[in-house]
């Protein structure tokens, strides 16, 4: 096996710089009181060596006062170092010298009133850092179709994250010249990242296999990455030695290895030593003890390698790696394998075979989050816990539901503690439900909405009663009807409105006033829980007409009405306000009238006098008689065409 090293692998002048400044303050201070602003390197384990030596990693900077501070090489904004200083802290500035030439360049141009562009990743601390010196108005591009979006603009200053291609950023300059008159630029793009990529892409181009070592969130090192595949088709990206696959290199006779700018000389040189101590013999042997023993239906422990848009390839340390094709990522089937895993993440896998025929083992994470369902059911179903469950469809006998992805059925009979008519009305529907049954080897689940339904209407009516006061007016929904009256839902119990109570009239139904359905508004008369009874009023909740009349009307005042009962004697007149009055038969007219019924019929509209009211005897003595009487004299001078009174059917109207 041939191991080509690239010539420029490793620390950048900027990182060896902070790793050596960081080395000596931890030699000289013993305090607990360093921290670095952020990771100081994208390499796990240096920051674990340094964490180990007293150096703490700090992410918000308002609460930290009178420490020693140590900004990384990538740089902060300008206003970070005001607040440090504000708070008394000692500022231990490690920012690469290449990048402070960048935050004066970009401090300088914004003064003279340029519009600054920044190429590159808008989240990554170095771009956040530069923005800093323009007042964060920069501009932050990072493809050449972001670049064509660009309005035009006057004077345009543009400079790169350092660790950015040379090609991109010639690429993007290009298009942006065509967005300005004036456009001047910085390469600001580091020589040391020009060479690493340069030297990376020459191994690639030679090698059967290429090994980048670095941090996997680490931009410059991603970057070797995406150059290295672009000539050689076997590349892995690694941190330590320990992610390496060695299985896959029994195959390769040429061995690439680059290491990113934040990769320390030690890891690159376990990697180097690994791999050019072992002969065929070691080889095989330490493949073989590096294997793990699969089977089938087994869950094992994985590291996720690559992530695309339909699959996600995990290595489990077996002879080949695994595939989670996107059907078995999960049950929802519009998630995204990038919305679920990043490269270098440990997850758990179910295996499903051994080889898919192409040599790669299939594994599911989805069948993981069924058996976990599986448990969570079943401790639902012992433990009488509430779950929550979505109805996809209507089927004979009750509906079916999806519960922590797995099917269900709820039978009608405990949908609801009322009888359910129409089951479509609860597809789609989301419910929590209780697991009435449950048998995990003939994969039955039975749930139930009803017996959750009984429990929340136990838990309304304790929290009714409670609230109930003598007196209250409360809302309710009408729920049926009787004879004798009506039955109001008023929030988790029934009360009854009597007949009596519903109206200040006497009515032969209570379906004369309301209606099933129907919302009301009604005062609590009564309530006895130990019998489990609430005695509602209507009427009480509107004024009394006797009361209304009293207010509005007096002896002498002309009123209408309607004649709504005829009696030898008389006729009772019901008045616009809702109270009857006596229209004696001898106030009918000025004609003798044997009997009323001669004259008047029942729903007739008249218009007549109240000629006297008796108040402690609610009685109201009414005339139509005094009206004709009253006319007749106001009339002094009539033509002798025209009648001297008017008769008795201008009084009357017929209904």
């Amino acid at each position: 096996m041939r191991i080509i090293m690239a010539e420029n692998a490793g620390f950048c002048f900027g990182v060896k710089r902070a790793v050596e400044i960081t080395e000596n303050v931890l030699n000289q201070n013993h305090d607990d009181n360093i921290f670095s602003l952020g990771p100081l390197i994208h390499n796990s384990q240096v920051v674990e060596k340094y964490e180990k030596k007293g150096l703490k990693v700090l992410e918000n900077i308002d609460h930290v006062q009178n420490a020693n501070v140590i900004i990384r090489a990538h740089g902060v904004p300008l206003k970070t170092y005001e607040i440090l200083k504000d708070n008394g802290n000692t500022i231990i500035d490690c920012t690469c010298p290449h990048v402070k030439a960048v935050h004066k360049k970009v401090a300088a141009y914004n003064n003279k009133g340029y519009q600054v562009i920044i190429v590159g990743d808008k989240e990554h601390a170095e771009v956040i850092g530069i923005n800093g010196f323009c007042n964060n108005k920069a501009i932050i591009i990072n493809s050449t179709e972001e670049v064509e979006k660009l309005p035009k603009l006057n004077k345009i200053f543009i400079v790169s994250q350092t660790t950015n291609r040379q090609e991109k950023f010639n690429n993007i300059i290009e298009i942006i010249k065509e967005k300005s008159n004036e456009v001047e630029i910085f390469n600001s793009i580091c020589n040391a990242t020009n060479l690493r990529q340069k030297s990376c892409e020459k191994v690639a181009k030679e090698a059967e296999a290429m090994i980048v070592i670095g941090g996997y969130h680490s931009s410059n090192t991603n970057k070797l990455v995406e150059v290295s595949k672009k000539f050689c088709e076997n590349v892995f990206h690694i941190e330590t030695i320990d992610d390496l696959p060695l299985i896959n290199f029994k195959k390769f006779n040429t061995i690439g290895i680059t290491a990113g700018a934040s990769t320390p000389d030690w890891i690159i040189k376990e990697v180097i030593n690994k791999m050019e101590n072992m002969n065929n013999e070691e080889m095989i042997k330490a493949i073989e003890d590096s294997l793990v023993r699969l089977h089938r239906g087994e869950i094992v422990k994985g590291k996720v390698i690559q992530v695309t848009e339909n699959e996600v390839m995990v290595n489990v340390g077996y002879k080949s790696d695994g595939i989670i094709t996107k059907d078995e990522l999960s049950y929802d089937p519009d998630i995204k394998p990038e919305e679920l895993y990043n490269i270098g993440d440990e997850i758990d896998v179910y295996v499903l075979r051994l080889d898919d025929g192409e040599g790669n083992v299939l594994l599911s994470t989805k069948r993981i989050e069924s058996i976990k369902s599986w448990d969570d059911l079943e401790s639902a179903y012992n433990n009488k816990e509430k779950v929550n469950c979505k109805v996809t469809e209507v089927v004979k006998g009750g509906v079916l539901a999806v519960v922590e992805g797995l099917n269900a059925f709820i039978p009608a009979s405990l949908l609801s503690t009322s009888y359910v008519e129409d089951l479509n009305e609860y597809k789609g529907k989301k419910l929590i439900v209780l697991v009435a049954d449950f048998d995990r080897d003939k994969k039955r689940i039975i749930l139930s909405r009803k017996e959750v339904e009984k429990e929340e209407l136990e838990e309304r009516k304790e929290k009714l009663w409670n609230s109930l006061e003598v007196g209250k007016i409360v809302e309710g929904k009408v729920m049926r009807l009787t004879d004798f009256g009506a039955f109001v839902d008023i929030g988790g119990d029934d009360g009854l409105i009597h007949i009596s109570d519903l109206a200040w009239r006497r009515i032969k139904h209570p379906s004369e006033i309301v209606k099933e359905g129907q919302n009301v508004e009604v005062q609590i008369l009564d309530f006895n829980k130990a019998k489990g009874r609430i005695s509602l009023g209507l009427k009480q909740t509107m004024p009394e007409p006797w009361e209304v009349f009293m207010d509005k009307y007096s002896v002498g005042d002309i009123v209408d009405g309607t004649v709504v009962n005829l009696q030898d004697f008389g006729a009772f007149v019901k008045l616009n306000v809702g109270v009857d009055g006596l229209l004696h038969v001898s106030q009918i007219s000025n004609e003798h009238v044997n009997k009323p019924s001669d004259v008047l019929k029942l729903n007739d509209k008249v218009t007549v006098k109240i000629i006297d009211i008796k108040e402690d005897d609610r009685r109201i003595s009414l005339s139509i008689k005094e009206i004709l009487n009253d006319k007749a004299k106001s009339e002094e001078y009539v033509n002798e065409n025209e009648e001297l009174e008017p008769t008795i059917e201008e009084i009357i109207k017929d209904n």
